[in-house]
């Protein structure tokens, strides 16, 4: 007697890739969010030292990324609600207006200005207007490295469900 047929007769390859995809998705969440901590950690350390807005939000789409792996495309659009479009767009829009802004108050267009903010625990908070570029980086990088992941995996199910057709 074969005990690796019997096995599958029982449906044991069934169990066993659920429990794959137990460990993984568990394993991909609790990932995702060290990856997403140290994505900020970067970015908030990037005006002094090497990070910024670009590679933290290029950390950021790894993340969601590790998380496609995970799970499948609509279940991560269920997680992440947001049109990567529209995020392109606000990324875009907040990296072009601070400058702007700071041109129209008469500093040349990519110089940054720093002020202060009185925050209630913190007390006194210097704040500089390169981070708010920072920001606009940030999401435009995150949001269009994840609008070309989606659109490859989409084009990839299409062409998948194309060759199943054929067969």
């Amino acid at each position: 007697m074969n005990l690796k047929s019997t096995l599958k007769k029982l449906g044991y390859a069934k169990v066993h890739k659920q429990m794959n995809d137990v460990f993984l998705k568990y394993t991909a969440k609790v990932v995702f969010l060290i990856i997403i901590t140290f994505s900020i950690n970067l970015f908030f350390s990037g005006h002094y030292s090497p990070g910024g807005g670009f590679v933290g939000g290029l950390l950021a789409a790894a993340a969601i990324v590790l998380l496609l792996l995970a799970y499948d495309l609509k279940t991560i659009n269920k997680m992440i609600p947001f049109d990567h479009k529209w995020l392109i767009a606000l990324g875009l829009t907040l990296s072009f207006l601070v400058p702007l802004v700071l041109m129209i108050f008469g500093q040349p267009f990519f110089t940054h200005q720093a002020f202060h903010l009185e925050l209630p625990i913190f007390g006194e908070v210097p704040i500089h207007s390169a981070v708010f570029f920072d920001v606009g980086v940030y999401i435009t990088v995150a949001a269009t490295t994840l609008l070309i992941i989606t659109l490859l995996a989409t084009e990839q199910a299409m062409s998948d469900s194309e060759g199943a057709d054929r067969n």
